[in-house]
């Protein structure tokens, strides 16, 4: 039987947000303040940089010092804005990268810093083809500059790196960047949406993933592998499902994720359309409070 989880951490598409939302549903919202409220610290952990995350967050009533494990790992920090935790990759690094992968598709960097040219592409239009919703989302962050090498000086190092393309490009260009000589100072972390024919290789310091974070967040607060819960639905959430004591695959995650799930012990949550989340997190409360009975 699991104890009782202290920590949960989950993911923002297609776990927390419903497909094609931009906002928490009602239900969603109410459960994760319910389970502050129950003493449960409620981590959000996603690949969206950190000023692309708080919005979603800031009008539901949530703690200050609610983690943000963004960037998929890179960046973390409090809801209030407070650093947590912070990594970059050697611009040097990035300047290769972008020689290597300019074949396979768009690619942008991202730096930990407010405003324009926190985000630095240097074809938009490609960007529009594959991402057209994120780069309005991010227009006024992005900065154009070609070519981007010339953005990644050093000295300036960026906290990701990404590429987007096709389900297939990207795989291929992931294991590009593994046989590569980049490879000992970059980590992958792929996301892909199959129905878009979209995949989003995320390029990262090493040893970066939201699972190593979530293993930091959860030394920092002092809370035991056993004791927290993770949820989500895509690739770039396996490491934190598998590191985190109690696993949770959203039922709309590809069917390979659902059965590398079977095999691994990890529950299995309602699709992100019908509340998944909010349903994981409203069981978790009903038994704690039975159990206090």
């Amino acid at each position: 039987m699991h104890p009782p989880v202290r920590l949960v951490a989950i993911d923002v598409d297609g776990t927390l947000l419903p497909t094609f939302a931009q906002a928490l549903t009602a239900r969603v919202a109410r459960a994760l303040k319910a389970a502050q409220e129950a003493g449960i610290t409620v981590a959000v952990a996603t690949g969206r940089r950190a000023a692309y995350t708080t919005p979603l967050l800031a009008e539901h009533g949530l703690r200050a010092d609610t983690p943000l494990i963004t960037s998929n790992g890179a960046v973390m920090r409090t809801l209030g804005g407070d650093c947590i935790d912070r990594c970059s990759m050697e611009a040097r690094v990035a300047r290769g990268l972008c020689g290597l992968l300019r074949p396979f598709g768009a690619m942008v960097f991202t730096f930990d810093r407010p405003g324009r040219g926190e985000l630095v592409l240097e074809d938009l239009e490609v960007a529009q083809g594959r991402v057209a919703i994120w780069v309005e989302a991010n227009r006024n962050a992005i900065e154009v500059v070609k070519p981007l090498e010339d953005a990644l000086m050093d000295g300036d190092d960026p906290i990701q790196g990404m590429a987007a393309g096709t389900v297939s490009r990207m795989r291929v260009a992931e294991q590009a960047v593994k046989a590569s000589e980049w490879a000992g100072d970059c980590a992958c972390e792929r996301t892909e949406y199959p129905a878009r024919d979209l995949s989003i290789l995320d390029l990262l310091p090493r040893g970066v993933s939201k699972g190593a974070a979530l293993k930091k967040l959860a030394a920092h607060l002092g809370v035991e592998r056993k004791e927290v819960m993770a949820i989500g639905d895509n690739w770039n959430d396996v490491e934190m499902l598998e590191w985190a004591g109690q696993g949770v695959i959203m039922g709309n995650a590809a069917e390979e994720l659902r059965a590398m799930a079977k095999k691994r012990g990890w529950k299995q949550a309602p699709p992100n359309d019908e509340d998944g989340v909010a349903v994981v997190l409203e069981q978790m409360l009903a038994r704690r409070a039975s159990a206090k009975v």
